[in-house]
């Protein structure tokens, strides 16, 4: 194992994360991520992290890990370890939102947890046995009932919030980046990418139509993924500026037949990619 080298910080670290291979393979290709071009590779607790400049930024790639779980902490492990001032996220997810297909992009304001939940009985009425601590709050799915999740910070405190906020700044950027990007095609269709609204994430793979009606109901949740919250919660935490790009590789379980996942994740991925890049450069 290599430790990570300490840094001579003169200029903002841009963390450049993705969860899997096909999101970090797009992401190094954009970012030009090359050792013989002056990168630098680092293994820490079993980790590959290249730091490198791209587009006059200072800037450390490095995978995520799929899911909450890891992506808490991976990316804990790298904010423990480099000088990180902001992170920044690009990858694939499924839509939600009907008004979305497949190599749209999106880049949402706030996120949420929609697997924290309290999973209750069936009180024999046609209702639930509600725990008095549980109050009220958004539509359940059958049992499950969302909860929310408390926040730490570093000054000790502690804060719940169901909506976790991605950086105000960061965001504006995105804001003001999207519309002016040049046209991206996927399947022949040039794809949106759009700014704001509300992403979910929980541990689980999502491929079912009437779950997936329920997040848009329920949130008018644009995107579900497996990693988002996790790091916008751990960035939160940390005070970290966050911004996550999340282009759409299918429609978690409302396309007829299999879940196309495996065919675009790689073509989506690249969008997503190029679309974080356009931002990193106007940052």
């Amino acid at each position: 194992m290599v430790s990570a080298a300490p840094f001579a910080q003169a200029r903002p670290l841009y963390a450049i994360c993705g969860a899997y291979d096909p999101e970090l393979v797009a992401l190094k290709k954009e970012f030009g991520v090359n050792t013989a071009a002056g990168w630098t590779h680092t293994t820490v607790s079993g980790l590959d992290f290249w730091s490198g400049a791209c587009v006059g930024k200072d800037v450390l790639v490095f995978r995520t890990g799929v899911s909450v779980v890891n992506a808490a902490y991976q990316l804990q492990l790298a904010l423990d370890h480099f000088p990180i001032t902001h992170v920044l996220f690009a990858g694939v997810a499924g839509g939600t939102d009907p008004a979305l297909d497949v190599g749209d992009v999106v880049i949402p304001e706030k996120w949420a947890y929609h697997s924290e939940s309290a999973y209750l009985n069936d009180d024999g009425h046609g209702g639930y046995v509600r725990p008095d601590y549980l109050p009220p709050g958004r539509a359940n799915f059958g049992m499950m009932f969302p909860t929310g999740v408390n926040l730490a910070r570093p000054d000790g405190s502690a804060v719940r919030l169901e909506l976790i906020p991605v950086d105000a700044a960061l965001l504006a950027v995105a804001r003001r980046v999207a519309p002016a990007l040049p046209p991206m095609k996927k399947s022949g269709r040039v794809v949106r990418v759009e700014a704001g609204g509300t992403g979910v994430s929980g541990p689980v793979f999502l491929d079912n139509a009437a779950y997936r009606e329920w997040l848009f109901r329920t949130w008018q949740a644009r995107c579900v993924d497996m990693e988002s919250t996790a790091l916008v919660h751990v960035a939160y935490a940390n005070a970290k500026p966050v911004l996550i790009v999340r282009g759409l590789s299918d429609l978690a379980g409302g396309q007829h037949g299999k879940n196309p996942i495996d065919q675009n994740e790689m073509s989506v991925s690249e969008i997503a990619a190029h679309v974080l890049r356009a931002i990193v450069e106007q940052l």
